[in-house]
């Protein structure tokens, strides 16, 4: 059973999700908040996989408490998908991002998705973001990519254009399970935690540029 919790100020909103995903034999909200204070609050006494968060909201706002969560992963929810307040918190360690209009059927598979370790961050909809607002944020010390071995250096920028585990497997000739490791070893040796994050690390190390081919 995957559980979740919503986050978000509008009770209706809440209400319309707590519908569709009580639908699903494998999902359960297990606890609702209307800002960033109280779900941080009700995350120390209640066990959860995915949190829905959304980005505006009062007291505290999605990004800064996407922050301060450990071990839940982070789907963001936001109105419109170029927005300032999802890319940050991508960086913030957000698994990714949804439209409050999500179909029903994509946000059942979006958390499904998520709990199993995968980000649901639309590729193209990301480099859309980072794009636009990559130079308006402040950076971090990148850890360098020279720390990559030539092999994790194909995954990650296979990955950074959003190819899934079984296409870079078919493009490498090697087992999924093989991609994996590999990836695994990126997200260790960068200090990433998921996928989401590769996008960004790639961007903003310049392995991918504005036109989207890798920098040679």
């Amino acid at each position: 059973m995957i559980r979740v919790m919503l986050v978000d100020d509008q009770e209706l909103l809440r209400a319309g999700f707590r519908m569709v995903l009580g639908a699903q034999p494998d999902i359960e909200v297990v606890a609702e908040a209307g800002d960033g204070v109280a779900a941080l609050e009700l995350l120390k006494t209640t066990e959860v996989d995915v949190v829905l968060m959304d980005v505006r909201m009062p007291h505290m706002d999605g990004v800064e408490a996407t922050r301060h969560i450990e071990g839940p992963k982070v789907l963001i929810l936001t109105t419109f998908d170029l927005d300032e307040y999802a890319f940050s918190a991508v960086k913030a360690g957000a698994a990714g991002f949804l439209l409050k209009d999500v179909p029903p059927g994509d946000l059942v598979n979006a958390i499904r998705l998520v709990h199993a370790g995968d980000a649901v961050v639309s590729p193209s909809t990301l480099r859309r973001m980072l794009d636009r607002f990559a130079a308006q944020l402040p950076t971090e010390e990148l850890a360098a990519a020279s720390e990559l071995t030539p092999r994790e250096r194909e995954v990650l920028l296979m990955v950074a254009r959003g190819l899934s585990n079984t296409e870079i497997a078919g493009r490498l000739e090697v087992a999924e399970a093989t991609v994996k490791t590999h990836l695994g070893r990126v997200l260790a040796k960068l200090g990433l935690r998921d996928r989401a994050q590769v996008v960004v690390y790639a961007y903003e190390a310049g392995l991918i540029v504005p036109s989207h081919r890798p920098k040679v």
